[in-house]
């Protein structure tokens, strides 16, 4: 938390947002992906607050109720008034669609199909309200503040219960035609790892409950993804074709993007340390081309629990000088 303070306070500092980005306050809430989270910035003196709670189960509604109830709280905390703010910024845990303000759906939670997201925001707010992907605002989180702070073209890879990814390429996260780019957990990568020979998607594959499934198949029955970043044959196996899954893919991006970093987050990450993600890095540059000789930093993401609202509230202030 006092790092990822200090990381923003020095990026508010260079104020490269216009007139607005030196007053008021913007709020950052993170729905589910790290719990319920809101953090609030006051862009004059440049301080950074957050709250954060457990996310237990509930109707959407009722979720959306528990996290306007914490901002409200940070705001009356701060002695502020809704009318000082400028932007709220609004991270889920699963695709958006940005047209209509809307969630698509929900990994993990049900019910969240067609929720008017945006909507409930700023009617509980009365202020301009920018919904996205977790993914997404990580990825433009370590582009504003953290790993590839200053960056134009970065990649991020989120590897936890799902797999995710988001682009920034110009400075600006990418969506694509439908707001769905980035989705490379949706990448089929491979036939027959079940044995059963149909395609098989990255997320299949990399995520925590996909390696927990390979190393079952192997031989090592476990629910605990530390048991597989052991010194056991089987798991040092299921880490190995891991690796090299994530290499192949982050290296076929790079061939296709040309980033001037991928950065590497989530639980999978978190647990597996440096040697895992040196281990990809290793593999992405060996898996680069000759032509295109240029090492690329694969490093882990850094501003940790509350990356996703980090990243609402950089989603935020690049719209005040849009």
């Amino acid at each position: 938390m006092a790092e990822l303070q200090t990381l923003i306070q020095n990026c508010l500092a260079q104020n490269r947002w216009g007139i607005l980005g030196n007053q008021g306050y913007i709020l950052g809430i993170d729905l589910g992906s790290y719990g319920l989270r809101t953090a609030i910035v006051d862009l004059q003196h440049h301080t950074f607050a957050t709250i954060h709670t457990d996310l237990n189960s509930g109707s959407p509604d009722h979720i959306v109720d528990r996290a306007i109830a914490m901002a409200r709280g940070l705001l009356a905390e701060a002695d502020v008034s809704t009318d000082r703010l400028v932007r709220v910024g609004v991270g889920f845990g699963g695709p958006v669609d940005l047209r209509h303000g809307t969630v698509r759906l929900s990994p993990r939670m049900a019910g969240w199909e067609n929720y008017p997201l945006q909507e409930r925001f700023e009617q509980a707010f009365d202020t301009v309200t920018l919904i996205d992907n977790d993914a997404n605002l990580i990825a433009f989180g370590e582009a504003t503040f953290g790993a590839g702070a200053g960056l134009q073209h970065l990649f991020y890879l989120h590897l936890s219960s799902g797999v995710g990814g988001g682009l920034v390429l110009n400075g600006h996260l990418y969506h694509g035609a439908t707001s769905t780019a980035g989705e490379i957990g949706h990448a089929v990568v491979g036939y027959g790892w079940d044995g059963t020979g149909r395609p098989e998607t990255l997320e299949e594959l990399v995520s925590t409950r996909g390696m927990l499934r390979r190393a079952a198949r192997y031989g090592l029955e476990t629910d605990n993804l530390e048991r597989i970043f052991t010194d056991h044959p089987v798991g040092q196996q299921v880490v190995q074709e891991t690796i090299d899954l994530i290499a192949t893919r982050c290296a076929q991006t790079a061939a296709l993007i040309d980033p001037e970093m991928i950065v590497l987050g989530g639980i999978v990450v978190r647990i597996g340390g440096d040697a895992f993600v040196k281990a990809i890095a290793s593999k992405v540059n060996d898996f680069i081309a000759p032509q295109f000789v240029r090492p690329i930093p694969v490093v882990a993401s850094i501003l940790g629990p509350d990356s996703v609202t980090a990243g609402a509230i950089a989603t935020a202030l690049a719209s005040l000088s849009e």
